[in-house]
C-alpha cells in the first residue's frame, strides 16, 4: 500500500479525492488548531521520517513559509528521496496583497515536484506559461449535498463579504453595483459579513446602505457546513466580490445546489463551470462596477441552473481517485527505481 503525507492532512477536498486504497500518513492537527502547519513542512521532521512515506502530497497551507524556507524545504524533499506532488489550487494566493511571494513559492515547489495538478485547463495553461511545467488537470469535485427542507427565494442574490480577506475588492463599489443589478431584474440583494469585523471601520457606510433599503445586510458568525448549504441554496445568485484569485470551492458548492454564479474575468473561475456568469475585473484595471450590474441583471433572469447532478459528481470523484491513485502509484516506483 502507498503510503502518502498530505498537506494538509485533511480537508474535504483532500478526503474527496484521495484513493481508498493508499495510506494517509498523519499526523493529524491538534483538534484546538486545525489549521495548525503540518510537521512534514518542517525540513527536519521531513528527513527524520522519510522513511515512513512515500508521497509528500502538497496542495495548500504553507502560506508562513518564507520563499526561501520553501526553497530549502524542496531541497531536503529531494535529499530524502520522497516523491513530491503538487495541486496547484491558487495561482495568486488570495491571502497575499501582492503576487510576488507566492510567485517565489511556486517556482521552488514546482521546480522540484514529480506530478503537478491543478483544477481548469485556463489554469493549466498559465502554468505552463509560467513556469514552464504541464500539468495533469483535475476538475474540482462535488463537496456539498443539497438540503431536500430549504427552499430557493426567487430573484435574491448574495454577496457574502466574510472576514474582508485580502483579496476582496472595495465593498461598498462590490455591494452597489449587485443591488442596482438585482433591483433592476425585479429582485434583492442580500450582504453577508462575518461578526469577527469592525464593520463601522472597515466598510463606514455599508450600515447606512442597509438602513436606507438599498440592501439587506446580515452580520452573524461563520456559518456551519449545514448553515452554508441553506445560505446558498437559499439565494438564486451568489456574487464573487474577488479582486484577484485562481479557483473557487465556493462556485463549486453553487453548482452542486443549483444557485447561479457571478464571476470577475481575473483568474479562471469561468473554467470551472459553464453556467457563470462574468463581470469586468482584474488586479491592474480594477473593477468595472457597470458590467457587475449587468451581470447580476442578466443572472438573476435567467432560468435556475439545474443542480449538479448526484451521479455524475459520484462518477467524478471516482475518476479523481483513480487520477491520484495512478500518479502516486507512477510516482513512487520511479523513485523506488531511483
Amino acid at each position: 500500500m502507498i503510503r502518502v503525507a498530505t498537506v494538509p492532512y485533511a480537508h474535504p477536498y483532500l478526503d474527496a479525492v484521495l484513493p481508498t486504497d493508499v495510506e494517509r500518513v498523519g499526523p493529524p492537527p491538534p483538534p484546538t488548531d486545525p489549521w495548525a502547519p503540518s510537521p512534514w513542512l518542517d525540513p527536519a521532521y521531513l528527513t527524520a521520517h522519510a522513511d515512513e512515506v512515500d508521497v509528500v502530497h502538497l496542495h495548500f497551507g504553507f502560506d508562513h513559509m518564507t520563499p526561501d524556507e520553501v526553497l530549502a524545504w524542496t531541497e531536503a524533499v529531494r535529499r530524502s528521496q520522497v516523491a513530491l506532488v503538487v495541486t496547484v489550487h491558487d495561482l495568486r494566493n488570495p491571502h497575499h496583497s501582492t503576487r510576488e511571494r507566492h510567485d517565489r513559492h511556486l517556482a521552488a515547489l514546482l521546480g522540484a515536484a514529480e506530478v503537478v495538478l491543478t483544477l481548469t485547463e485556463g489554469a493549466a495553461d498559465e502554468v505552463a506559461e509560467r513556469f514552464s511545467r504541464s500539468c495533469i488537470v483535475v476538475p474540482h469535485p462535488g463537496l456539498v449535498t443539497p438540503l431536500p427542507d430549504v427552499g430557493r427565494e426567487p430573484r435574491l442574490v448574495g454577496v457574502h463579504l466574510k472576514s474582508l480577506r485580502t483579496n476582496l475588492l472595495d465593498p461598498l463599489d462590490v455591494v452597489r453595483a449587485a443591488a442596482s443589478g438585482a433591483v433592476s431584474g425585479g429582485g434583492r440583494l442580500r450582504v453577508d459579513v462575518h461578526d469577527d469585523v469592525d464593520l463601522d471601520a472597515r466598510v463606514p457606510g455599508l450600515r447606512e446602505g442597509a438602513e436606507a433599503g438599498e440592501y439587506e445586510l446580515q452580520v452573524h458568525p461563520r456559518f456551519d457546513d449545514r448553515e452554508l448549504t441553506a445560505y446558498l441554496q437559499t439565494l438564486a445568485v451568489s456574487v464573487l466580490p474577488h479582486r484577484f484569485g485562481t479557483h473557487s470551492g465556493w462556485l463549486e458548492a453553487c453548482r452542486d445546489v443549483g444557485t447561479r454564479v457571478v464571476a470577475p474575468t481575473c483568474g479562471h473561475y469561468a473554467d470551472q463551470w459553464d453556467d457563470v456568469v462574468l463581470y469586468g475585473n482584474d488586479e491592474v484595471r480594477g473593477l468595472d462596477a457597470g458590467s457587475l450590474t449587468a451581470a447580476v441583471l442578466v443572472a438573476v433572469t435567467r432560468p435556475w441552473p439545474p443542480r449538479a447532478d448526484p451521479a455524475w459528481r459520484a462518477e467524478q470523484r471516482t475518476q479523481l481517485r483513480r487520477v491520484h491513485d495512478h500518479v502516486y502509484g507512477r510516482v513512487a516506483a520511479d523513485r523506488a527505481r531511483a
